[in-house]
């Protein structure tokens, strides 16, 4: 074995290839095709969009378990711990399991190189491979068509959304974005989307590819009823008297439609009663997806980095009704539309506090606060050399009645979530 601890297994892998991300399927494949460990035997569901893919798998995660079904579910990126990203039945692998998973990776891919998320993913298929599930939950890091989840055929593929993000590596428009989101569909097997006002040019790739779209809001749909929900889908399947999901946001109910939907596609392999799917919805968690923390005042969590995030998170925040003062701390990588990002939550934000997300590819502090100054009339970012340093300046007057958002990065999010003086409240 190269290495004994997980950290130098990962620190040599963000050293091994010469790009942090290189969209090729044909060297993550053909290592895949050496470990020889074949497809898989249950169900395989591969999640990909802009924006809710993490809230739809978890969802998914959630059901099946309660359901007593056996789950292996790869997600990125992580938010406390690299084991996060590879759970067997709900727990995360350990560090000697992901060791072993790269060390025959190592072995196989002789003189080919991998990225650091190549690595994960086939460490994910690796384990997963050995844990005998009753389905595998594949969460895409980056578009679809050319991420390396996609060396693996989904039964059933998973479109939650489609909105302007990485748009260096999958086109400008949402045409050419939904093509690349589009690449996860087979030809015969159910495409989800799980957007109602998806780009047209989704369901039209899916149709050329062969695959059969279930829209949502065309082919199922989702209404609310007196404090419960229901769900109806194809030939006017129902689940009914469903709690809400306890993932906050009404948004959340697109996406644990698309999940009932996938799961309904695979009805007979895996069976779901009424029970389990509403034991589900109520155990399913996901940090830093809205996270708010208990006590006064009021602090929130969001790893929302795009527009479409943003303006999701400001109807969240609307809804949860802050009475007092309301500050936002912000972070994103250098790549990131900031003014979009920001102007999305102009209205609410009454002080701006701008930090560098942590990791090389954060942006530049005077860089953000530059690009809220010139987007939000009136507005006077303060500029922080840390996380830290300004938890410390917002806590030094801070009302009992205020909120604040800390929101952007993952990067942010997780140092937050790490943050003594947040965590205290």
């Amino acid at each position: 074995m190269r290495f004994d601890q997980l950290a130098d297994w990962l620190a040599w892998q963000q050293t091994l290839h010469p790009s942090a991300i290189d969209l090729r399927l044909e060297r993550v494949g053909a290592v895949w095709d050496t470990l020889g460990l074949g497809p898989f035997a249950c169900p395989v569901v591969t999640v990909g969009g802009t924006n809710g893919k993490g809230s739809v798998v978890a969802c998914l995660d959630a059901i099946c378990r309660a359901a007593g079904h056996r789950t292996c579910a790869y997600t990125s990126p992580h938010l406390l711990r690299y084991n996060e990203r590879i759970r067997l039945d709900g727990a995360d692998a350990t560090d000697a399991a992901i060791c072993d998973a790269f060390a025959r990776i190592d072995a196989a891919r002789g003189d080919r190189s991998l990225t650091y998320f190549e690595f994960a993913t086939l460490a994910a298929l690796t384990l997963f491979a050995g844990a005998a599930p009753d389905v595998v939950l594949l969460e895409v890091g980056l578009g679809g068509r050319l991420d390396a989840v996609n060396i693996i055929d989904a039964d059933v593929a998973v479109v939650t959304s489609i909105g302007r993000d990485h748009m260096a590596w999958l086109g400008e428009t949402p045409a050419q974005i939904a093509v690349e989101k589009a690449g996860i569909f087979r030809p015969g097997r159910p495409a989800i989307i799980g957007q109602a006002a998806a780009p047209p040019r989704l369901r039209e790739r899916a149709l050329e590819l062969g695959a059969e779209p279930l829209q949502l809001g065309r082919e199922f749909h989702w209404r609310l009823d007196t404090g419960q929900w229901a769900w109806q889908g194809p030939q006017d399947r129902r689940r009914e008297a469903l709690p809400a999901p306890a993932l906050r946001g009404r948004y959340q109910y697109d996406n644990a439609s698309a999940a009932i939907c996938a799961l309904d596609c695979l009805r007979e392999r895996l069976p779901l009663g009424n029970a389990a799917l509403r034991q589900g919805l109520q155990r399913v968690r996901l940090p830093g997806r809205f996270t708010v923390l208990p006590g006064r005042p009021t602090w929130v969590l969001d790893v929302a980095h795009n527009a479409e995030a943003a303006q999701v998170l400001a109807q969240n925040l609307a809804a949860l009704g802050c009475t007092g003062p309301r500050h936002a701390v912000v972070g994103l990588s250098a790549d990131k539309e900031a003014v979009a990002v920001t102007s999305a939550l102009a209205r609410w934000v009454d002080r701006w506090h701008v930090v560098r997300a942590p990791g090389p590819r954060g942006m530049a502090e005077d860089v953000l606060a530059g690009a809220i100054a010139a987007a939000i009339p009136g507005a006077t970012p303060q500029a922080h050399a840390s996380l830290d340093a300004a938890v410390a300046a917002i806590r030094g007057g801070l009302a009992e009645d205020a909120c604040v958002l800390v929101f952007g990065s993952f990067t942010l999010v997780e140092a937050a979530l790490r943050n003594a003086a947040i965590a205290a409240v």
